[in-house]
């Protein structure tokens, strides 16, 4: 049997560039001072941009330097493999390094060409990560449902499509997990007369776990099934509620995808925002709560370069503070140098207890300004920080955007009995005569075997 720690450390599915990047680290340690991760880790330095481009560097001259090529590659240490491993997947991939990085590197694009280098040694990927090709390949989503289930949450009121020029793109979580959010959508894209279709059993898995991590062979069948499905209904705009979705779409599809993609992909934060901005819709009830916003690092600093800042930062908070009764304070960290929730990269199936932590800290954000509710347009992000709101005893709530427009505009986004009701669990807003905030408790544990993450 051939000695692992022989086994090189390849860079093939880097750039040239990027190479160069690890290079051009000027180890200014600003990023330091920014990530979430380290944040709440210190005694880790290992996890942080700086050091993870030093080691790369290190680990890569062992076997492909000049040295190496003169008097033999020296071999690759397990243990040191097995912490450098664990330093690669302990990040993120938010972003905000690159944001603040002085030499300019694009760690995001960075980290996720590491990764698929470390899996094809053997070392990655990170705990339960490894679940996500099986289930995505089988199931079409994480979470072990029938697609033909896609749409059981749709009340029978609801007025969707089988084609059309617009379209709403649910997501896995909210088809199965939270379909709050998919019901409030539906309706209020329904109350402002707005003809959108759904893919339904066509809509498979965005595939975006498969990216962070660093396992891409699926990623090219999930692509070109979605588009090709979108394509074939002849639909011009994707409207999606999930920045994971979204960040997918955007970025990822169109790199496995070997074809033209007619149809632009668009936040629905932004679409509702023109809405009002039109005078479309009417408000029936006020929201008198304190609110705050958090911005999805995927639909945020992923896409500000692609779709502007506009769209991907101001667009939520203009809905937010046109909905009447609402008190909106910004964090004091937000926009651009936000500070992720600690989900994402795959965080929270492979390091549960790091995404926890993180999502503490962000809520311990929100308690400093006194916010009662965080809203936000990123599923994953309300299930980790709604996790960190649990662990640290807080009373804030957790809504998605959409969810507290909805409430104002006098809806009803009562969720259908449906297989999946009893896995539910999601803080909701309730309103009769006042708008009161509830959580719901799941009933039965589900198949969660990637923890709700990507």
């Amino acid at each position: 049997m051939a000695d692992k720690n022989a086994k090189p450390l390849m860079g093939g599915y880097m750039m040239s560039t990027q190479l160069m990047e690890i290079d051009g680290c000027n180890r200014c340690q600003e990023c330091m001072k920014w990530c979430p991760t380290f944040d709440v880790r210190p005694d880790r330095p290992g996890i942080t941009p700086m050091y993870k481009n030093a080691k790369w560097r290190e680990l890569m001259a062992r076997t492909h330097s000049l040295r190496a090529k003169i008097f033999g590659p020296k071999p690759l240490n397990d243990d040191e493999m097995t912490t450098f491993t664990e330093d690669v997947y302990s990040c993120t991939t938010c972003g905000v390094c690159g944001t603040v990085c002085e030499a300019g590197i694009k760690t995001v694009d960075l980290w996720e060409a590491m990764r698929p280098n470390l899996v094809d040694r053997g070392n990655g990927p990170y705990g339960k990560q490894s679940f996500f090709p099986k289930l995505v390949q089988t199931d079409k989503n994480p979470y072990q449902a029938k697609q033909e289930d896609r749409l059981c949450w749709l009340p029978k009121d609801a007025k969707v499509l089988e084609s059309g020029k617009i379209a709403y793109f649910a997501g896995c979580t909210a088809a199965y997990r939270q379909q709050a959010l998919a019901v409030a959508t539906v309706r209020v894209l329904n109350a402002l007369g707005v003809e959108f279709c759904m893919l339904g059993k066509d809509e498979w898995c965005c595939a975006s776990a498969m990216v962070r991590t660093g396992q891409r062979p699926v990623m090219k069948e999930s692509a070109v099934h979605n588009v090709d499905a979108i394509k074939d209904r002849g639909i011009e705009t994707v409207l999606f509620a999930c920045a994971g979705c979204q960040r997918n779409s955007t970025v990822d599809w169109p790199l496995w995808y070997e074809g033209y993609i007619p149809y632009e992909s668009m936040p629905l934060s932004a679409f509702l925002r023109d809405k009002i901005n039109k005078g479309e819709v009417e408000f029936k009830r006020p929201i008198n709560y304190k609110v705050t916003y958090h911005d999805p690092c995927h639909n945020g600093r992923h896409l500000m370069h692609l779709k502007g800042k506009d769209w991907c930062f101001e667009a939520p908070r203009q809905v937010l503070q046109s909905i009447p009764g609402i008190k909106f304070q910004d964090m004091v960290r937000n926009r651009a140098l936000q500070k992720c929730c600690g989900a994402g990269g795959g965080v929270k199936a492979g390091l549960s207890d790091l995404a926890l932590d993180c999502a503490k800290a962000r809520v311990r954000d929100a308690e400093e300004i006194g916010t009662e509710i965080i809203a936000s347009t990123c599923p994953f992000c309300r299930r980790n920080i709604m996790d960190g709101r649990n662990a640290a005893q807080s009373s804030v709530k957790m809504l998605d955007v959409v969810e507290l427009m909805a409430a104002s505009m006098g809806l009803d986004t009562t969720i259908p009995e449906n297989p999946y009701t009893k896995y539910q669990e999601q803080d909701v807003i309730v309103c009769e005569d006042v708008c009161k905030l509830d959580t719901v408790e799941r009933k039965e544990p589900g198949k969660d075997l990637v923890g709700e993450a990507h």
